[in-house]
């Protein structure tokens, strides 16, 4: 083997480890994630944005840009722990349907910051997950493209993030029904105001008949209850055996006849 075709060798293994490398280097370099990356278009969703610092400098801020060109009628920040979300809405040239087929919607949320909590901020190296509700999504396009801004706590140590595209997928016009966030499936809380507001409609229509047949014979039971009382109150006391009771006695002066009988006889005397 001649010197030339060792260097060429030796060149080929060298770019291959490298690319190696560089290959298992690239999933980490990703500073943001969207999950899931498809969705349909008009349903809602919850999307999860994963944010990774990958500079050398904490992280305080994040904001998060929904795109101008592709609005979506509504979008809500879910609570995550160690941020407090600030909204920040713009004006809509055309109004859109919201989720719940409301009133079209003359204004948006055009961007959500996210603001660290003191000693919370996201230190280099380190990821965090960022949830938004949001819905229907826009019926017209392929994609819609988020940028991320973060906000150091040294600038010049800061890097800038790239955007993240989510792909939108057609739908089949059933899926506009309801998101995560706002409960698109039947919950025990909807069950429980369900049931509330149909006894709240009973009430308002009046007693039933078996409400009144009920009413009815408590109020029979009651009364028959008060009179055995009134009854066993006014029921006089046994006398002893053998023993005429008081009221029996008669009263009858010592040495005078008793009387027994008396007749009476009309007419005179014979």
């Amino acid at each position: 083997m001649t010197r030339l075709e060792k260097h060429r060798r030796a060149g080929i293994l060298a770019a291959t480890v490298a690319a190696g490398v560089l290959g298992l280097a690239a999933p980490a370099a990703a500073d943001v994630t969207v999950s899931p990356p498809s969705v349909p278009q008009g349903s809602g969703q919850d999307l999860g944005f994963r944010l990774t610092n990958t500079a050398k400098s904490p992280i305080t801020r994040l904001k998060l840009i929904l795109p101008a060109d592709t609005p979506v009628a509504e979008v809500s920040p879910l609570s995550v722990p160690d941020w407090a979300p600030l909204i920040e809405n713009r004006r809509l040239e055309t109004p859109l349907p919201t989720i719940h087929g409301g009133t079209p919607v003359t204004e948006t949320t055009g961007s959500i910051t996210w603001i660290a909590m003191p000693g919370k901020a996201l230190p280099p190296g380190k990821s965090t997950d960022l949830t938004v509700a949001i819905g229907p999504m826009p019926s017209t396009g392929t994609t819609m493209t988020f940028t991320v801004q973060p906000t150091y706590a040294d600038p010049a140590k800061g890097a800038p993030m790239p955007p993240v595209a989510l792909a939108l997928t057609p739908g089949d016009g059933s899926a506009a029904a309801g998101h995560a966030g706002h409960g698109g499936t039947t919950t025990d809380t909807d069950a429980d105001a369900a049931t509330f507001a149909a006894l709240a409609q009973a009430a308002d229509d009046g007693p039933g008949f078996w409400t009144i047949a009920g009413w009815v014979v408590a109020a029979l039971a009651a009364a028959a209850g008060v009179i055995a009382v009134l009854r066993s109150r006014r029921r006089p006391a046994p006398a002893d055996e053998g023993t005429p009771a008081e009221e029996d006695k008669e009263l009858v002066a010592a040495g005078t006849p008793r009387v027994t009988a008396w007749s009476y006889k009309d007419g005179p005397e014979e």
